[in-house]
């Protein structure tokens, strides 16, 4: 009988020549292959405690069979990952283009199998392989629920990479990367050429517009979004909608295709003084991959935000829950131009009566913000109205903005 004293005590092991101190049985607690059981190492012993030392090996001896009680369980839990294979998919195209790279579109979809750390490297073909959406953000993270959204320039094919934590995409390639070396699973399509993503863009202010078709949680609230909501009238004025169908209010919202980066931004909206408290006029920018920077969003909002007695506007950058990113304004009845100056470092809103951006047009804010002031990267301007849920006022009517022009200057 074999006798060995280990710094947590003395274990009996009740096999000739063969004890094992029962924190190793712990650490090979191990799976065969294919099996959803654990495997102990064979012969297991029957284990004594030798008590005699004091109660508090006792308790750790005690610990230590619970310990390894829990490792049992632990594994033959995960046993049931164990042989799934990692693969990556796309649930929505952008159209396919090969002559005009510079322009963005919203690019989806989901993993199975991934494992923690795991990223998304998106591709798209435009006679190489260029990754997306820029050379300083390759990657693309996994969601909770296994989803994944970023935008892309569009192109003749794309490409999704599911890679490990340590991968190093190559910012442009001719051929994709083989599985292997870090790289866990590849999807490649063809750009759609029907279907929703392919929908004719609206051309406002000498810019290409796409037209959100998608719901969106924007608002505290699931909102609908209906195309035939957005729509440029016979002056060249961009008119956006909220509209009931059935027992649901549809939203509007268009985005522009292109990063422009710094600058000046301009909207000239007509009157929105009168519009319900439930509904928010916004023009923003965002970058889905911009997560670290707040997706870069720098916001002027037009809403009461449900309170009838609120000032009905406001601008900001993020995140808004800091007092110092918002400054809360009235605007006034009439045509107003909005508009942000955007440059290293610092932005600057106006809101200036009229519809000519000069020197002699009536101030109504100005706001500066040098803190939390985003980089560019691959951000694209949004004009959204839509709906605010979470409200004691909910939408009551029908109702519309209308933008007269929009101004980018670098």
């Amino acid at each position: 009988m074999a006798q060995r004293e280990d710094t947590l005590g003395v274990f009996r092991v009740s096999q000739s020549n063969d004890w094992r101190e029962l924190s190793s049985v712990h650490r090979r607690c191990l799976l065969e292959p294919g099996s959803s059981a654990p495997r102990v190492p064979s012969p297991v012993p029957r284990v004594e405690l030798n008590l005699q030392k004091s109660v508090p090996n006792k308790l750790i001896c005690i610990f230590i069979v619970i310990a390894a009680g829990f490792c049992v369980l632990i594994n033959g839990c995960s046993a049931t990952h164990v042989g799934v294979v990692p693969s990556i998919e796309f649930t929505r195209i952008p159209p396919a283009e090969i002559n005009r790279a510079e322009k963005f579109d919203i690019i989806q979809g989901r993993v199975t199998g991934a494992r923690p750390g795991q990223q998304v490297v998106l591709y798209v073909k435009t006679g190489d392989w260029w990754v997306q959406p820029s050379f300083h953000q390759p990657f693309t993270k996994i969601l909770a629920d296994s989803t994944w959204l970023n935008s892309t320039h569009l192109g003749s094919h794309y490409a999704a990479v599911l890679v490990d934590p340590e991968y190093h995409p190559q910012s442009t390639m001719d051929t994709l990367p083989d599985i292997g070396g870090g790289v866990a699973a590849v999807a490649v399509a063809e750009g759609a050429t029907s279907g929703p993503t392919t929908a004719a863009n609206l051309q406002f202010g000498g810019y290409d517009w796409r037209v959100r078709n998608a719901p969106s949680s924007r608002g505290d609230t699931p909102n609908i979004y209906d195309p035939s909501n957005a729509w440029i009238d016979a002056e060249g004025a961009l008119h956006l909608r909220i509209a009931k169908q059935g027992d649901q209010w549809t939203c509007a919202e268009v985005t522009l295709t292109r990063s422009l980066g710094y600058g000046t931004y301009s909207f000239v909206v007509r009157d929105t003084s009168q519009l319900e408290p439930a509904s928010v006029f916004s023009m923003y920018t965002w970058d889905y991959s911009g997560g670290d920077q707040n997706n870069r969003e720098m916001d002027i909002e037009i809403s009461r935000w449900g309170d009838p007695a609120a000032v009905n506007a406001q601008c900001e950058v993020q995140p808004f829950y800091v007092p110092a990113n918002v400054a809360r304004f009235d605007a006034p009845a009439g045509v107003l131009t909005h508009s942000f100056r955007w440059e290293p470092g610092k932005v600057v809103f106006r809101t200036l009566r009229g519809s000519v951006n000069d020197s002699h047009a009536e101030v109504v804010n100005e706001h500066a913000f040098t803190s939390g002031v985003p980089l560019p990267a691959s951000e694209t301007v949004r004009i959204a109205f839509y709906v605010y849920g979470k409200i004691y006022n909910p939408a009551q009517n029908d109702i519309e903005v209308v933008v007269e022009k929009f101004e980018y200057l670098p």
